[in-house]
């Protein structure tokens, strides 16, 4: 598989972003081999929160909530999914999978012998880690969704995203700090938004990034329905402690959390909450305030 390595160079003095690099070489079923950045703070001895992102961030969106957790006494663990951040980029569009995505994450998992976690997922990181938690639930104690969603193909996907399926796929410079400006409440800095830019020198950086919305289930004979058909039906009888925290301005998607508050047992009880004045990337908006959420659902739930 040929793949691309963002120079360090790229992540000097990134406003608010201070944590180690740490690496480790993630296996898939379809014989991949690619080298995957992580965050690793707090005490190792702890038990784990997983803090995955989705499109097109990488870990530097957790920033403002790791320091918090963290505080809390909680080991804090922040993957750049390959493609993104410091992690491997492959070149061709078609190395990237679902699948593939699911496998590299659960291989960091494995490796890091990560148990009892609390996962924390947004965007991407939800079609990931909820897939995750529903085929190896027994290492994952809590979850935390934010902003994300689990789709079967099923139900025909909403016009926002419809708009953004097509403008990612069209657009002749994919201009990820910009995007994700947008996409937020706030106006971002320009600090900020280069540090978003900052992984990707060039557009041959970006096919991880071009791929993502086209690797979602829209239609019910996607490749990955049937596995996520099968993940929900473990999520429909999940009784471990489940809460959605998701904003109140997100186009993309709205009315998520309703649905895995009906249909998922372990939401019931559970504070749930909308956070406000937040966007898609709601951890930009309003990360410390996310964090706080996800301390007091861990200190409610142990």
């Amino acid at each position: 598989m040929e793949f691309l390595r963002t120079d360090d160079s790229c992540f000097v003095n990134l406003p608010d972003y201070h944590f180690a690099a740490n690496y480790l070489t993630v296996d898939d079923t379809e014989g991949g081999q690619l080298r995957v950045q992580y965050v690793d703070e707090g005490p190792k001895d702890a038990a784990p929160i997983l803090l995955l992102h989705g499109e097109p961030t990488w870990s530097f969106l957790y920033r403002k909530m790791i320091p918090i957790l963290v505080k809390a006494g909680h080991r804090v663990i922040a993957p750049d999914l390959i493609g993104f951040g410091r992690s491997d980029k492959p070149t061709k569009r078609a190395d990237y999978t679902y699948q593939r995505h699911v496998d590299w994450i659960k291989s960091l998992m494995l490796q890091l012998n990560l148990t009892d976690i609390t996962l924390v997922c947004q965007d991407w990181g939800g079609l990931i880690g909820l897939r995750l938690a529903a085929e190896d639930s027994e290492r994952f104690t809590r979850v935390v969704c934010a902003n994300t969603m689990l789709p079967t193909g099923d139900h025909e996907p909403g016009d926002a995203f419809k708009k953004w399926l097509q403008f990612s796929q069209e657009v002749e410079v994919f201009p990820t700090g910009h995007l994700i400006n947008s996409a937020c409440v706030s106006t971002l800095s320009a600090e900020v938004i280069a540090a978003y830019d900052a992984p990707f020198p060039d557009e041959r950086y970006k096919e991880g990034a071009r791929q993502f919305p086209l690797l979602v289930p829209i239609t019910p004979d996607d490749p990955s329905a049937d596995k996520n058909r099968a993940a929900w039906k473990v999520l429909s009888q999940w009784q471990k402690p489940f809460l959605t925290a998701f904003s109140d301005s997100d186009p993309i998607t709205a009315g998520g959390d309703a649905l895995m508050q009906k249909l998922i047992p372990g939401t019931k009880g559970q504070k749930h909450t909308t956070i406000i004045s937040a966007g898609h990337f709601l951890q930009e908006d309003k990360g410390e305030a996310l964090a706080e959420v996800v301390v007091q659902f861990i200190a409610d739930n142990r």
